[in-house]
């Protein structure tokens, strides 16, 4: 059995299928980071989920995708933790930018983008990965991502400059004192996931003045940073993976015809197509093998 899994900071989704391709189960559990998640946060989390916990000694290799998996060290936090819950398994741990490119491939040389709670490119030819600038995560970079955009909301309502009606209702579903957002923000864990959590609220309101500014805005500085970073990136459909991306795709195309980008496929959760990728790349060369 194989399970995939494809992790952000604020969910991760696996698929268990069988070496044929036949899915046997779909789970979600929380996001893990390896920047702020430990060894046993994860393998906690992961025991707790009693479908994964199921297949403890019957998955017998893990192709995991996750956002900070960037390096060997942060690579092995995970490792560890896959390894503790499922000790039979050969474990495989890359990039969420692999698991985004290889998702949204359709056999052509493209440069994918993850609009998530946080935000990265690369450029992608089916084969190789280049990322061309680094992620800087949410309190230098993240630009188009969910806590780029909750924290512009959050400085716009301690400011003032929201619009009234808008800023009443902000009040009325949050409640939150200035010494309670900066306590979040400042003092507590996952200050980028609590920051993205606020998109959900942009979202009822982005088809007002205010907020289409600010996601144009946003997008435009998120492509124009990361995308046009790529000598090539007029010439190819630029690809995005996320939830950002989706609900803000009006954005990212008016951001995009602004610059003379082509957009491909927005795909707001990658499950689907990285399992197929796996089906039609990895899993039949595998098997080959």
């Amino acid at each position: 059995m194989i399970l995939i899994a494809d992790s952000g900071s604020t969910k991760c989704d696996w698929v268990a299928i069988e070496k044929s391709g036949t899915e046997v189960l779909r789970t979600l559990t929380m996001g893990f980071n390896p920047y702020f998640h430990s060894q046993a946060t994860i393998s906690t989390a992961i025991k707790q989920n009693e479908q994964l916990a199921g297949l403890q000694n019957e998955v017998e290799a893990i192709y995991y995708y996750g956002a900070g998996c960037s390096s060997k060290d942060l690579n092995h936090i995970v490792e560890v933790a896959l390894r503790v819950s499922f000790p039979k398994a050969e474990i495989h741990v890359d990039h969420d930018l692999l698991g985004a490119a290889y998702a949204a491939y359709q056999g052509e040389p493209n440069v994918t983008c993850i609009l998530g709670t946080g935000s990265n490119s690369c450029f992608f030819d089916g084969k190789t990965l280049t990322e061309s600038v680094p992620a800087l995560g949410f309190i230098l970079g993240d630009e188009g991502s969910g806590s780029y955009f909750g924290k512009k909301l959050i400085a716009a309502h301690l400011y003032g400059k929201l619009p009234k009606e808008v800023d009443e209702d902000f009040t009325r579903i949050y409640g939150l004192t200035m010494q309670e957002i900066v306590t979040n923000v400042y003092v507590k864990p996952h200050a980028n996931v609590y920051l993205a959590s606020f998109v959900r609220f942009i979202s009822g309101y982005k088809t007002l003045p205010f907020f289409e500014e600010m996601l144009h805005n946003g997008m435009k500085e998120f492509l124009s940073t990361h995308v046009l970073c790529y000598p090539e990136a007029h010439d190819l459909k630029i690809n995005f993976v996320g939830s950002v991306a989706f609900h803000f795709k009006e954005a990212i195309y008016s951001a995009a015809k602004e610059l003379d980008l082509t957009i491909g496929e927005i795909i707001q959760r990658p499950a689907n197509e990285l399992v197929n990728y796996h089906k039609k790349y990895i899993l039949n060369e595998t098997i080959a093998s």
